[in-house]
């Protein structure tokens, strides 16, 4: 069966999913032309004109997974490689603090230590759900105010809320628009044209 190899790169922005050990994200050698412009919803987007993949290095990748992708948004999560070129997407989107909020939760709820716990939850509140944070994500005024009030004593489940609302909006809204995406049309072509050449 034919192959075809993308570059993953850790970044500290992407913490583990499950039982994967270090989530990455795409590392994308490309030629872009990016146009602002605002949809529908009055969301950040852009257009990306090119996708180059780099040459074989680390991380496999074949149009099967790849064309997996379109069956559910959990296939999505449940691929390293379908979780690294969706937050690639959602960056030409202005919108990857979504997808690094999700993660951040799926590592705290795997946290034993009650003293880890305590620090991780100061992290991802400050990073993700403080109205200071620039990487903000978008919950409910009641979500929020709960998490203010478990903040002192948190759990590891104390985001779960906004977790599930997060997961919501990029499975309604991010995800549709990933699949139509010159990004991902770029990659499916590419594979399914180098399958035909062997």
């Amino acid at each position: 069966m034919f192959r075809a190899w993308i570059l993953l790169v850790h970044t500290d922005k992407m913490p583990p999913l499950l039982s994967t050990a270090n989530s990455m994200s795409v590392c994308f050698r490309s030629r872009t032309v990016r146009r602002r412009r605002r949809d529908g919803f009055g969301h950040k987007t852009s257009n990306v004109s090119q996708l180059e993949i780099p040459p074989p290095l680390e991380e496999r990748l074949t149009l099967e997974e790849a064309s997996s992708w379109k069956r559910s948004f959990d296939c999505v999560l449940a691929s390293p490689a379908g979780r690294s070129v969706f937050v690639e997407f959602l960056r030409t989107e202005h919108s990857d603090e979504n997808m690094a909020f999700w993660l951040a939760c799926e590592e705290l709820k795997r946290e034993q230590s009650q003293e880890q716990v305590c620090e991780k939850a100061q992290k991802i509140y400050l990073d993700y759900i403080s109205i200071l944070s620039p990487k903000e994500v978008s919950i409910d005024a009641t979500v929020r105010e709960s998490i203010n009030s478990s903040l002192a004593r948190p759990s590891a489940h104390i985001f779960n809320e906004a977790q599930a609302q997060v997961y919501a909006l990029m499975h309604r809204d991010s995800y549709p628009r990933f699949l139509s995406s010159p990004l991902y049309k770029s990659l499916e072509q590419r594979l399914s044209a180098l399958t035909c050449d062997t």
